[in-house]
C-alpha cells in the first residue's frame, strides 16, 4: 500500500505491510538518495540571468513577478521564469550542474523551486527532446550510438585501474548523464513533469498528434489482452 508519489522509488513488493507497513520502506533498485551539493554558484548563476535579488526586489514595480526559492529560502524574484527555468535546466542536463539538482516550475503559484540539499530520492528517467527548432523534437534523446558505446565497454580492460580511472575509460551510466539521455527527477519534480509510461506509448501519442491512424479504433477486443487507458490527443 503506496503511496502514487512513491511510484518507482519504493518497491512495492518489498515493502512490509500490515503491522510494519509505514515503518519500513525498501528503495527500488534504480532509486538514489541525493547527497548534496553547494547552492551559491547556482545563486549567482541566476543573477547574472535575469534574476533580481530579494534585497533590490520592490512588489510595486513587479507584482506579478515569479518567485525564486533555493532550498526553501527565498532569494530573489523573476519577470521572465521560463527563460529561466530553461537556462538552468540546460546547464544541468549539459553536466554543468550536478544530475542530482532538483528544478520546480509551479506556473500556479509563480514560484521556480531549486533543491541541492542531501536525503532527496530520486528515479533515473529518459529524456525526451523537446527543443523546438531539433528535429528529433519529440523522440527519445538515447540513440544507437550511446547503445553501442555501452555495448563497447565490455570490451575495455579495467582489471589493473583505479576508480577514477575505470569511470573515464568507460561510457557507462555517467556517459549517459552527462549526454543528456537520462535524468534524475524526485517527487517534487515529477509533479510538474509529464511521464509517459513506455515506447510504444510515445510513439502511439507522436501518431496521433500528426494526424496518423489510431490504432485503438479498430481494435478489437481481446480478453487476454493488455489493458491500458488511450493516450489523451489534445495533450
Amino acid at each position: 500500500q503506496l503511496h502514487s508519489t512513491g511510484w518507482g522509488l519504493v518497491c512495492p513488493a518489498e515493502t512490509p505491510e500490515g503491522q510494519a507497513c509505514g515503518l519500513v520502506k525498501n528503495l527500488s533498485l534504480m532509486c538514489y538518495v541525493s547527497v548534496g551539493s553547494e547552492a551559491s554558484p547556482i545563486i549567482d548563476y541566476m543573477g547574472a540571468r535575469g534574476m533580481e535579488l530579494l534585497e533590490e526586489y520592490d512588489p510595486s514595480l513587479s507584482p506579478n513577478a515569479t518567485k525564486v526559492f533555493v532550498n526553501g529560502v527565498w532569494v530573489g524574484v523573476c519577470n521572465d521564469a521560463q527563460t529561466l527555468y530553461n537556462n538552468v535546466r540546460q546547464i544541468r542536463t549539459s553536466g554543468t550542474l550536478s544530475h542530482e539538482i532538483t528544478l520546480v516550475r509551479d506556473v500556479r503559484e509563480r514560484e521556480f523551486k531549486i533543491f541541492t540539499d542531501a536525503g532527496r530520492v530520486c528515479r533515473p528517467l529518459f529524456v525526451i527532446d523537446n527543443s523546438p527548432t531539433s528535429p528529433e523534437k519529440g523522440k527519445l534523446a538515447i540513440k544507437k550510438e550511446h547503445i553501442a558505446k555501452l555495448l563497447d565497454d565490455k570490451e575495455v580492460d579495467v582489471s589493473d585501474m583505479n576508480d577514477e580511472d575505470r569511470l573515464a575509460a568507460r561510457f557507462g551510466w555517467n556517459g549517459l548523464l552527462k549526454a543528456g539521455a537520462v535524468e534524475y527527477l524526485d517527487a517534487e519534480e515529477e509533479e510538474t513533469a509529464m511521464i509517459i509510461m513506455t515506447p510504444e506509448d510515445l510513439d502511439e501519442h507522436i501518431r496521433m498528434k500528426t494526424g496518423g491512424v489510431d490504432r485503438y479504433q479498430d481494435l478489437e477486443e481481446d480478453p487476454h489482452r493488455r489493458v491500458k487507458s488511450k493516450p489523451n490527443p489534445t495533450i
